[in-house]
């Protein structure tokens, strides 16, 4: 006997779906190599563009600016992850600058000048990790551009090590993407458009060619750091060309000025962190540690030391650049990193020292009640009278 649905589409229905399936299973698998061959862009303070077909993203931002009112450096360092071998580092700067390779050690140093200091928290009662508990116990707390100029001027160009530094000045955001392509990078539109506010504001760029020296290699781990010097009677950190990171950002930020710094506002992302703010003086002996890469930067003369930091869950958000002041004190502050420890008495436990004596008071107060009781004298009972016997 034939089934009814062998012949009107039962059979068909189950073959449409499969081919259904199929067509979605196609589409998915394409959308997915589209995403691998397009490029991702990804920013520091300024664009990181890879070449096509490669992808880089940076994770982490570490940049020190030293600023004496006058002239501001930037000494920064990217922790690159992708499969790009070569990118290009875009970064507006609001006067004519220099560019040097920076000095490792300066991070060093100062990581380990601003490090938390470890310091103990005694608590009364036993917690996890404490006796007769299990686990562990232990917390922690945490000079302008030139007037009549072409649309992009190539300022300045050298090799520093493994990048390609061009430095340029550019009043026009396609004149720039179409240098730029010519050179070897592509550009994305929409980081044209967010390059106007500086062009509007007459900023210069300098634009870096990231290759690693072993052309096999590719751009990953912490990079060189570069060190970018310019004219600046305000402090300011560009960040705007964040917004266009396609993945959470997070900022460290050391500045060395002659008072303790914070940033104006959020600019889109959490509130900015102090996590260390101390003078720091050149002359200073400090056996413990180096300081000779902070002590050049410093320019031998007494800083204050800001250590900042901040969170860009959403770097579309960002809308603007950091603008550093003075805060109204030089107020001192250190990071402290608690360790929790029972508070004992010659090794023993307090809290048991504590329940013992208590134990005992009660068990005297007991005693000698006790005793009380015993010495007590107890008076003679009442006398017990006889009726008569009844007549």
């Amino acid at each position: 006997m034939r089934h009814a649905w062998g012949r009107h589409g039962g059979r068909g229905r189950p073959r449409a779906w499969g081919i259904r399936a199929l067509s979605l299973l196609l589409i998915l698998l394409s959308l997915q190599l589209g995403s691998l061959i397009s490029p991702a862009y990804a920013c520091g303070c300024g664009a990181m563009i890879p070449g096509r077909q490669a992808h880089v993203s940076v994770d982490r931002e570490t940049s020190v600016v030293g600023w004496d009112g006058r002239t501001e450096q930037i000494v920064m360092r990217l922790t690159v992850r992708g499969d790009a071998a070569d990118a290009a580092w875009i970064m507006p700067v609001p006067h004519r600058a220099s560019v040097e390779l920076g000095d490792r050690a300066l991070f060093s140093e100062l990581e380990t000048l601003t490090a938390p200091v470890p310091a103990t928290r005694h608590h009364f009662w036993p917690r996890s990790g404490d006796w007769p508990f299990a686990g562990s116990g232990d917390g922690a707390a945490a000079a302008a551009p030139p007037g009549a100029a072409p649309p992009v001027q190539v300022v300045g160009r050298e090799q520093l090590g493994p990048f390609d530094v061009a430095r340029l000045a550019a009043t026009d955001p396609e004149a720039l993407q179409t240098w730029l392509a010519r050179n070897g990078f592509e550009l994305p539109d929409r980081l044209a458009t967010a390059l106007q506010p500086y062009v509007d504001r007459k900023w210069e760029y300098v634009a870096v060619r990231l290759a690693p020296r072993d052309k096999d290699a590719l751009l990953l781990g912490e990079l060189d750091p570069l060190r970018l010097s310019f004219t600046s009677a305000r402090l300011v950190y560009p960040m705007r060309l964040s917004k266009l990171a396609s993945t959470p950002q997070s900022l460290g930020l050391y500045v060395l000025a002659a008072h303790r710094m914070e940033p104006s506002g959020p600019i889109g992302g959490e509130a900015p962190r102090v996590t260390y703010a101390q003078k720091f003086t050149p002359s200073a002996s400090t056996p413990a540690t180096s300081t000779e890469a902070i002590r050049e930067l410093a320019g031998g003369r007494p800083v204050f030391i800001t250590a900042i930091e901040q969170s860009f869950p959403r770097p579309e958000l960002i809308d603007g650049d950091h603008e550093l002041r003075a805060a109204a004190a030089d107020t001192p502050y250190r990071t402290l990193t608690y360790r929790n420890e029972l508070m004992t008495v010659g090794g023993v436990p307090a809290w048991v020292l504590t329940v013992l004596g208590a134990v005992l008071v009660a068990a005297a107060a007991a005693l000698s009640a006790s005793r009380w009781r015993r010495r007590r004298p107890v008076p003679p009972p009442p006398p017990v009278t006889v009726p008569p016997p009844s007549a």
